[in-house]
C-alpha cells in the first residue's frame, strides 16, 4: 500500500492534531478559507572530483504554514515548532496578517471549486528510497564512474555527483480535503574534461541523463545506460576535440530531446505560466509574448506542435497526486495543432480565465513559503500515428546539424529572442551523419522556430528529460520539472558560430 511508503518519521508527527487546532483557529477568527501544510524535505549532495570526495552535504527542512483567506485577501504564516499549540498560534498570525493587509489590497481573491479529497495518500514511483542506501556505497559508485572516465586516454579531469531530495508533504482545509504526499528525485552527474596543455585549452562532455522522479534504482542501470555512456565518452570528446568549427548560416536542425528539453522549457514552459503572462513576474524574471488576449488564436507553431502540461507522468520531477490548493492532478493542452490553448493555473488564476476548475500547478518549495503557481511537466507529444525514428528524421535532410545534450542557453524578458547550445552537434550531408562540429548555437524566435518544425519522432523517441531547480518569484523558490518530447526535425534555423560571436 501507498500509506506503508511514507516515512515512518513523517507519520508520527501529529499532522491531523495540528491541522485541527490551525483550521479551527483560523475558523474561529473569521477566515473563509484556510489551509495548513506540514513539510518534510530531506536532501543530500555528493560530489567528487578526480575520483575524490570534495563534498557531503545533508540538510533537512521541516516545518509547518497555515495559509487563511479573510474577507478576499491572503494571509500567511509559518513556523519550525510542530504542536498543536503552536499550529494555533500560528492560524492566529496568518489571520492577523491578512487584515493588516486589508487596507492595500488591491484585488479579492476568488478561487475555483475543488471536490473534496479526505484521506489521500500519494506516493511516487521509485524503488529504492536513496536514503536507505548507505552515502559509502554511493561514493563508492561515484568513485567507480570517475575512475573509469580516468582511465581513458585524453581525459584529464573528472567530476562527479548526485543529488537526492525525498519530500513530504501534509496538506488540509476547512472544506474537509486531507493529503499526505512522499516523492523522490534525483540527479546523477559526471563530466571529462581533456586539456590542451600546449594551448591552455579544454574540451569537456559531461553526461546526458536526465535527472529523475526515480530512486537509487536509476544509478544501477534501471532508466539509464551507465555502462554504456561512461564507455562512449572519451570517444566523443576526442572527437569533439578534433572536429571543425561550424560555417554559420542556415541549417535544418534534427534535435535530440537531450536538448529539445530546455527550448520547451524556456520557450513554451515559461511562457505558458499565466502569473507570468499577466505580468505577475515582470519585476523579476519578466512576462511573456504569448499574453491572454491571444488564447485560442495565437499560431504558436506548425500544426504538428502538440504541447501538454502534465502533473500525472509517471518519475515526471513535477509530478504529485494534488498540489498545494489541494487539487487532484492531472494532463491538459497547451498548445494543440500549433495554436495556444492553455495555460498553468492555480485556483486563483484559473477564476479568471473563466475556469471551473484549476490544473493543479500550485506549489512551494517549503513550509515557510508561499505556494505560487509553478510548472507543470511541460512536453512535446510523439507522432500519434507513426513510429518515426531519429534516423528517418535526419534521412529527410540534405544539409542540416543533429544536436545532442543541452549546455548553455539565452532568452530575452518575454521568452521570444533565444538561442541555445548543446553537447554535441554532428553535420548532416545527404541524410547521413558525417562526423562531429564546434562552436554551434541555433537562434530564432519563439515561433518562427515552432512554426519551423515539420516532423516529430514517434513514442520510441520520446525522453522525459528536465532540471532539479527552476527559479522563480521573489523570495526565490526552486522547484522540480520534466520536459518530455521526441526528436523533432526544423527547417531553415539560423545557427551561429559562436567563437565567431565571441569576438
Amino acid at each position: 500500500m501507498a500509506s506503508d511508503r511514507i516515512d515512518p518519521g513523517f507519520r508520527a508527527l501529529p499532522l491531523e492534531a495540528m491541522a485541527d487546532a490551525a483550521l479551527g483557529r483560523a475558523r474561529e477568527l473569521g477566515a473563509q478559507h484556510a489551509d495548513v501544510r506540514v513539510e518534510q524535505i530531506v536532501s543530500q549532495e555528493i560530489e567528487l572530483r578526480d575520483g575524490t570526495v570534495t563534498g557531503v552535504s545533508d540538510s533537512t527542512t521541516l516545518g509547518l504554514a497555515v495559509r487563511v483567506i479573510v474577507d478576499g485577501v491572503w494571509g500567511f504564516a509559518s513556523h519550525v515548532e510542530l504542536t498543536p499549540a503552536r499550529a494555533a498560534a500560528t492560524a492566529e498570525r496568518a489571520v492577523q496578517v491578512a487584515r493588516t493587509l486589508a487596507p492595500v489590497a488591491k484585488e479579492r481573491v476568488e478561487r475555483a471549486d475543488e471536490p473534496v479529497h479526505a484521506g489521500a495518500v500519494w506516493v511516487s514511483k521509485y524503488r529504492i528510497d536513496p536514503f536507505t542506501v548507505p552515502t559509502r556505497e554511493k561514493v563508492e559508485l561515484l568513485t567507480e564512474w570517475s575512475q573509469r572516465l580516468l582511465a581513458a586516454d585524453g581525459i584529464d579531469h573528472v567530476r562527479a555527483g548526485v543529488a537526492q531530495v525525498r519530500e513530504n508533504k501534509f496538506y488540509a482545509d476547512l472544506t474537509g480535503t486531507s493529503t499526505i504526499q512522499q516523492r523522490v528525485r534525483i540527479a546523477p552527474t559526471f563530466d571529462a574534461t581533456s586539456v590542451d596543455r600546449a594551448s591552455g585549452g579544454f574540451e569537456s562532455m559531461r553526461t546526458i541523463a536526465p535527472p529523475t522522479g526515480r530512486g537509487w534504482e536509476y544509478l544501477t542501470g534501471e532508466g539509464w545506460d551507465w555502462d554504456a555512456e561512461l564507455a562512449t565518452v572519451p570517444e566523443l570528446l576526442a572527437e569533439k576535440i578534433k572536429a571543425p568549427s561550424v560555417v554559420a548560416g542556415a541549417y535544418d536542425l534534427v534535435i535530440d530531446p537531450t536538448n529539445l528539453w530546455l527550448t520547451i522549457h524556456e520557450s513554451v514552459g515559461h511562457a505558458t505560466e499565466y502569473d507570468r503572462a499577466i505580468g505577475y513576474e515582470a519585476a523579476y524574471a519578466g512576462t511573456s509574448f504569448a499574453t491572454p488576449d491571444k488564447l485560442g488564436t495565437l499560431r504558436y507553431g506548425s500544426e504538428v506542435m502538440h504541447v501538454t502540461g502534465d502533473r500525472t507522468v509517471p518519475h515526471g520531477l513535477a509530478t504529485v497526486g494534488f498540489d498545494d490548493d489541494g487539487v487532484a492532478t492531472s494532463e491538459w493542452d497547451l498548445v494543440r495543432a500549433g495554436v495556444l490553448v492553455g495555460y498553468q493555473l492555480d485556483r486563483t488564476f484559473a477564476t479568471r480565465l473563466g475556469l471551473e476548475r484549476s490544473n493543479g500547478c500550485a506549489y512551494a518549495d517549503s513550509p515557510h513559503h508561499v505556494p505560487i503557481q509553478r510548472m507543470a511537466n511541460v512536453s512535446l507529444r510523439p507522432d500519434p500515428v507513426q513510429d518515426t525514428s531519429t534516423d528517418e528524421l535526419i534521412a529527410g535532410v540534405e544539409r542540416g546539424i543533429y544536436v545532442v545534450g543541452d549546455r548553455s542557453w539565452s532568452i530575452d524578458m518575454q521568452r521570444y529572442n533565444f538561442q541555445f547550445t548543446g553537447q554535441r552537434f554532428y553535420s548532416i550531408e545527404n541524410g547521413k551523419l558525417a562526423g562531429q562540429l564546434r562552436d554551434v548555437a541555433y537562434q530564432a524566435t519563439t515561433t518562427d522556430f515552432w512554426g519551423s518544425m515539420d516532423a516529430v519522432g514517434g513514442p520510441s523517441t520520446w525522453v522525459l528529460h528536465g532540471a532539479m531547480n527552476c527559479g522563480k518569484a521573489q523570495p526565490g523558490q526552486i522547484a522540480p520539472v520534466s520536459h518530455g518530447c521526441p526528436s523533432a526535425r526544423f527547417r531553415g534555423v539560423n545557427v551561429l558560430n559562436t567563437q565567431e560571436e565571441a569576438q
